[in-house]
């Protein structure tokens, strides 16, 4: 069994924002030249996710704003973790959206369902984070 281990960087300049990395995840799987195994996508920061689903403007739009009544950033006084800070608001986003997603990997591509693709979700963005996509298979 071979494995593969690479870290994807971004920035968002807002506070909020969603990236479709599936090319950046299926440019990891044809460097690792693995065909048949899995592959991890995790967030390493406890404010930004990795999910999947459909890439649709409206869709993306609808996931902020759900979010962001579930979670409003303001007021910041509203939650204890923001004694000194003020992104307590991006913790709970974080918990809500997921941390990491498994895909199959079959005959060297992502076995997909219709419509499926990999997203970062960042909740207290305006600075750098990674993302490690680790790749295991033959």
């Amino acid at each position: 069994m071979k494995s593969y281990r690479q870290e994807l960087f971004f920035e968002i300049p807002a506070r909020r924002g969603f990236v479709n990395i599936t090319p950046q995840v299926e440019s990891c799987l044809r460097h690792s030249g693995i065909r048949e195994g899995l592959v991890l996508v995790n967030a390493m920061h406890i404010t930004a996710s990795v999910f999947i689903n459909d890439d649709e403007k409206g869709l993306l739009q609808d996931f902020d704003d759900w979010l962001d009544a579930l979670a409003p950033h303001d007021p910041v006084g509203l939650y204890r973790h923001n004694v000194g800070e003020d992104n307590a608001d991006g913790h709970l986003k974080r918990q809500i959206m997921g941390r990491e997603v498994v895909v199959a990997i079959t005959q060297g591509r992502l076995d997909f369902g219709p419509w499926e693709q990999i997203f970062y979700g960042e909740f207290d963005g305006r600075r750098r984070k990674r993302v490690l996509v680790k790749i295991i298979g033959e």
